[in-house]
């Protein structure tokens, strides 16, 4: 009796590459996520508010 190999991969090792895939893309979004979270962007010293009248609200029912 020969000893006969599956070539056909089959589902579930389809899956495990799927998962790691997906795992990596996630460790890199999280990662990219921490890097940009940790740059100090310039804001603006003083608050910037505008004031709307009162005649330029519409009311719409």
């Amino acid at each position: 009796m020969q000893f006969q190999r599956k070539s056909n991969i089959g589902k579930s090792n389809f899956l495990i590459k799927l998962l790691i895939k997906f795992a990596l893309i996630v460790f890199l979004f999280f990662t990219i996520l921490i890097l940009v979270d940790q740059l100090n962007f310039p804001f603006p010293n003083k608050k910037i508010q505008k004031i709307i009248p009162n005649a330029n609200l519409k009311i719409i029912k």
